[in-house]
């Protein structure tokens, strides 16, 4: 739905209330918030863009760029209620699609790997997290309330109310929480097959040394918690 430019800007700047506890004042939005400020420069540059005045509209990104650090190409779509928190380093390009109430953390880049025109960068659905640090690729999709990992590489698509972690970013079933991205949750996929492999060499290793058949069962019960683990991912090829 099509709102005025001022009724959106007032959703962007009260945004920062409902997902920044940090904040404890007005004057603070006013002077610690660029991620704020750069949506709202957006606004007016998209519109100018939309308009044909591109160059314009380039050039105030330009400027905002200088001030925020922030990179938001005026002919990406922005939808509503979209909070960068921190946004230092945020990149954010020509066509990329993010949709209402997403959340972008620091130096997250949603950028392209074609130089062909025409759809080049993600889509974030509604509701999406994006953690700090992480690059989400190419012509994808991130699904509704589907949140990414920090510093995890995304190249494939994320079904909704997923988590993807890693690099490049592996789809999982575990950490999901309804509210914001958890990063204490994630599970960290390389150290749980690592950790599985060390186990099952020692625990074949001993059984090689000793000939303790009994080791055999152990090690068939090791075999049923990596196919738990299995269980609880849901790879994406």
């Amino acid at each position: 739905m099509s709102i005025g430019f001022w009724r959106q800007v007032k959703e962007d700047f009260s945004v920062v209330w409902e997902r920044d506890p940090a904040i404890h004042s007005k004057f603070e939005l006013i002077t610690n918030y660029p991620g704020v400020w750069s949506i709202f420069w957006y606004r007016i540059a998209h519109r100018l863009y939309r308009r044909g005045f591109k160059l314009l509209a380039r050039m105030i990104m330009g400027i905002n760029q200088i001030f925020t650090g922030i990179d938001i190409h005026p002919a990406a779509v922005i939808g509503r209620r979209v909070f960068i928190d921190h946004g230092i380093g945020v990149v954010i390009g020509e066509t990329a699609i993010v949709e209402d109430d997403v959340t972008i953390y620091q130096q997250v880049t949603l950028g392209g790997v074609s130089l062909s025109h025409g759809k080049r960068h993600p889509t974030i659905k509604q509701g999406a997290v994006i953690g700090a640090g992480a690059k989400v690729l190419g012509n994808i999709t991130v699904g509704r309330n589907a949140k990414i990992g920090a510093n995890s590489v995304v190249v494939k698509d994320v079904p909704d109310d997923c988590t993807a972690v890693g690099i490049p970013a592996r789809v999982v079933r575990k950490g999901l929480d309804k509210g914001r991205l958890s990063h204490n949750k994630l599970p960290d996929i390389d150290k749980e097959l690592f950790e599985y492999l060390l186990k099952r060499f020692a625990l074949l290793e001993h059984a090689y040394v000793s000939g303790d058949k009994d080791l055999l069962k152990k090690e068939e019960e090791l075999d049923t918690i990596y196919q738990e683990f299995l269980k609880s991912m849901k790879l994406k090829d």
